[in-house]
């Protein structure tokens, strides 16, 4: 008789061998298994259903556009994050890397946050509670270990101080015109070029 652990892991293993094997029929366009992908955007749209055509599809676009939006800041901040403490070290945070108003502010934000939230979402890196305007300003402050990567100082302060008015509006959910849609895409293919992503 076979134990309940040995039935188990054999089902387990056969489960992980069928994933591993079906991502090379994927790969070549034959559908295995669930597609989660329609199912997600089926959940979507039944979100959407109680609102109005034109206001789905400004909610459906202002969405890829946070999406980039949430991507590229996360993405400067791991910049930030991977540069200084390959440069300065793990404590870069405590060694005046960030001016005293961008570090001061960021530290009430994180300490309000674990006090006073019912969140429980990330509250241990204090990068995360930098505002986006006060990234650029960390690598201004930084500039040495930056220069190599960006070309001057005027453009990445330039194209984050415009990408923060836009990425405010977004926040707050105000539509904004498909010019400016362009122009922020435009930014930040600007920047990933210039980063090499």
């Amino acid at each position: 008789m076979t134990k309940p652990s040995s039935l188990l892991r054999d089902f387990v293993f056969r489960g992980l061998l069928f994933e591993s094997e079906s991502e090379v029929f994927r790969k070549a366009g034959i559908k295995v298994g669930a597609d989660l992908s329609q199912a997600e955007e089926q959940l979507l749209l039944e979100a959407l259903g109680p609102f109005g055509v034109q206001r789905r599809n400004e909610a459906l676009e202002m969405a890829r556009l946070y999406a980039v939006l949430h991507a590229f800041e996360n993405e400067v901040r791991s910049l930030i994050r991977d540069t200084l403490e390959e440069q300065v070290g793990a404590n870069w945070w405590d060694t005046g890397s960030v001016p005293k108003k961008i570090r001061e502010l960021a530290e009430s934000r994180q300490a309000t946050a674990q006090k006073d939230s019912w969140l429980e979402g990330a509250k241990g890196d204090r990068l995360e509670f930098v505002d986006f305007g006060g990234l650029s300003g960390i690598i201004i402050e930084n500039w040495d270990y930056f220069k190599d990567v960006m070309p001057s100082q005027d453009w990445i302060r330039q194209r984050m101080t415009e990408l923060e008015k836009a990425r405010n509006f977004v926040a707050h959910n105000r539509m904004l015109l498909p010019s400016e849609f362009a122009r922020i895409y435009m930014y930040v293919s600007d920047w990933n070029k210039v980063i090499g992503l």
